[in-house]
């Protein structure tokens, strides 16, 4: 007799906390402050949700959650701590202090 499992844990954005709070580090838009929720699923079907620890920053643009943002500065702007730049492969956001892109490999 075979059985196959299929779930998973999954993290979703709930309540927002505040609107525009920083930048995303994947596209570079604005990024919502958050609540999230991790979600255990068995078969596609939510079985068990439970709070996240703290606060996370959701992008509207690409529906991608993180922990941190980029930093703002002191009139809202992009770039508080550093300047950030795109990669020229893939676009990203990039620290300027690395030498390789995170994202897709290629050199800066």
């Amino acid at each position: 007799m075979f059985f196959f499992f299929v779930g998973g844990v999954e993290q979703q954005a709930g309540r927002v906390m505040k609107e525009a709070a920083g930048w995303c580090i994947r596209c570079g838009s604005t990024a919502d402050l958050v609540e999230y929720e991790k979600v255990l699923k068995l078969f596609f079907v939510p079985v068990w949700r439970w709070p996240g620890k703290t606060p996370a920053f959701y992008c509207r643009n690409c529906s991608f959650l993180s922990p941190h943002s980029l930093p703002l500065s002191e009139d809202g702007r992009k770039g508080g701590l550093f300047e950030a730049t795109r990669c020229g492969s893939c676009s990203s956001v990039v620290d300027p202090q690395f030498r390789f892109c995170p994202f897709c490999g290629s050199a800066l």
